[in-house]
């Protein structure tokens, strides 16, 4: 029998997301950066990681949502992933880490093609945890452009 895909699930603004486990390395408390100037509003600057300056991606500016003030719970989600084709770990900071699971055996509805709040093409599908909905981001997807997730009401 083969074994169900871990994800995991973390919280950015009122939404829940996952990443497939085997892309996260670690989860640290949000620590001292360093800016970096001229770089992107979501780039949040350097961070140092056991001697290794890692990039801080700030997931509430990439979604397009105001940056509020980091708590007890702020946590960076170190994960590996391409960019521009070449590997790399970013730190990307969210609100909160909830757990690790497997979304109801990793059956993912699509993203919703109207009306949705979010770039489905960002989105690897939308699952399950218990009664909430949990968006499954495409990290090489979202980190790649410089376009904001939260599709724009025109």
């Amino acid at each position: 029998m083969a074994q169900a895909i871990q994800y995991l699930t973390f919280g950015v603004d009122k939404e829940r997301f996952a990443l497939p486990v085997e892309q996260v390395q670690e989860i640290l408390d949000l620590r001292a950066v360093s800016r970096i100037p001229h770089a992107p509003d979501y780039v949040v600057g350097l961070m140092d990681v056991r001697g290794v300056g890692m990039l801080l991606i700030d997931l509430r500016a990439k979604f397009g949502l105001p940056r509020v003030d980091a708590t007890n719970r702020t946590r960076v989600i170190v994960a590996d992933t391409l960019i521009e084709g070449t590997k790399s770990r970013v730190g990307l900071v969210a609100d909160c880490v909830f757990e690790v699971t497997d979304l109801g055996g990793g059956a993912f509805e699509p993203p919703p093609a109207i009306g949705s709040r979010w770039r489905a093409d960002y989105i690897v599908g939308v699952g399950r945890q218990n009664s909430a909905f949990v968006i499954v981001l495409d990290l090489e997807r979202l980190l790649g452009s410089d376009a904001p997730l939260i599709a724009s009401a025109a």
